[in-house]
């Protein structure tokens, strides 16, 4: 299969092929799809191609063209496409050619550090081939940003190594666009679906990975916070994707506690949810587009930043800094939506400035931007 690769590299490259991958190939998600989705529009000569692994096959939607990962046709497709578009990064290696365009798009806000600044943590920086992501990045031409925080980190930790470098598109992320176009009647038709009531308030649930735990550990007992808050609420619990398709919870609570954790576009579980629940996940940027509440709830702060390491106090209280209220234990959480603080003046305030900060290129035309400037000679 290599020989064939190589002989394949010699072939000429395909202006209309585009080659689409996320999250370590799980499937059409996160701001390639809605690239991919803009360019069907915008750009129909392409064709979009994704990489999927063999377990996650079945995510695929219908109708849309994909490649096993490491097979025969996914060889031919990276030596021959002009496009490359990912949120990480292509399975097996590739040689990228002369011609070929890349898009990196990242898969969120950096809170923790990422890239080069990982080698100042010893369990991060074990696990870590340093030498293979500079590689990686000098594979870029383009590296996508949704905020000036975050254009600062990419350069920061993801230098162009020698001669190579990459063009930084400030254009905000597509992923989020759905939070300026979706309808009434989109949210209801999503809430419906995912058995939420007329009149309950769902609360999304959606903690981020720690490298120091292994498996789905929350820090609250969604059955006890939704007893604690009674029918007027219903909680959508989503694990991190590194856990698995399912949060291995169970309901009892009158369909009041609902495991999400494989529902295919967490976008529309956050236009379904009236407020966020979240620790130190990307998604917390993404969500404050939504101008809707954002509850911190972080018992561990300590532990992950020392661990982890972070770019700024998530809970200090500063504008700008922190999304809204802050809980550090359960009792504290359940009081915060008992009491309405969730959705106090503070808590808007926090919010306001946190969106100034994180979301000033989200506008629902990002793929739009995206799409011109990459596929090229669209303009």
């Amino acid at each position: 299969m290599r020989a064939a690769y190589r002989t394949d590299l010699h072939r000429p490259l395909d202006p209309n092929l585009a080659v689409y991958g996320a999250y370590w190939n799980r499937g059409v998600a996160c701001n390639p799809a809605a690239i991919h989705a803009r360019a069907r529009e915008l750009a129909p000569h392409i064709e979009g191609l994704w990489v999927v692994s063999s377990r996650h096959r079945d995510r695929m939607p219908p109708g849309v063209p994909y490649v096993i990962e490491g097979s025969r046709p996914y060889w031919r497709a990276m030596a021959t496409a002009t496009y490359l578009v990912n949120n990480s990064s292509f399975p097996g290696g590739f040689t990228k050619r002369p011609g070929q365009r890349y898009l990196q798009t990242h898969h969120g806000t950096p809170l923790k550090t990422m890239g080069l600044d990982q080698r100042a943590y010893p369990a991060l920086a074990r696990k870590a081939d340093f030498g293979k992501i500079l590689a990686h990045v000098a594979q870029w031409d383009f590296s996508l940003s949704a905020n000036p925080h975050s254009t600062e980190v990419w350069d920061r930790v993801y230098p162009a190594p020698g001669e190579a470098s990459y063009e930084r598109l400030d254009l905000g992320y597509p992923r989020n666009d759905v939070y300026f176009t979706a309808t009434t009647e989109d949210i209801a038709k999503i809430r419906a679906g995912l058995g939420i009531e007329e009149g309950q308030t769902a609360l999304l649930y959606a903690p981020t990975h720690r490298d120091y735990r292994d498996g789905f550990v929350p820090d609250l007992d969604p059955e006890r916070l939704a007893r604690e808050l009674g029918p007027a609420y219903v909680l959508l619990v989503r694990a991190h994707y590194f856990y698995g398709r399912s949060a291995g919870i169970a309901g009892p609570e009158g369909g009041r506690v609902i495991d999400v954790t494989s529902h295919p576009r967490v976008e529309e579980l956050c236009l379904a949810a009236d407020a966020l629940i979240t620790d130190y996940s990307s998604l917390t940027f993404d969500y404050a587009c939504l101008d809707r509440p954002i509850v911190v709830h972080a018992p561990d702060w300590d532990a992950y930043r020392t661990t982890r390491g972070t770019y700024f106090d998530l809970l200090s209280g500063r504008p700008g800094d922190t999304p809204g209220t802050v809980t550090t234990t359960s009792g504290r959480l359940a009081e915060v939506f008992r009491t309405g603080e969730w959705r106090s003046p503070a808590s808007a305030a926090l919010r306001t400035a946190f969106r100034e900060r994180f979301c000033p290129y989200d506008d629902g035309r990002a793929a739009e931007r995206v799409v011109r400037r990459f596929f090229a000679p669209l303009g």
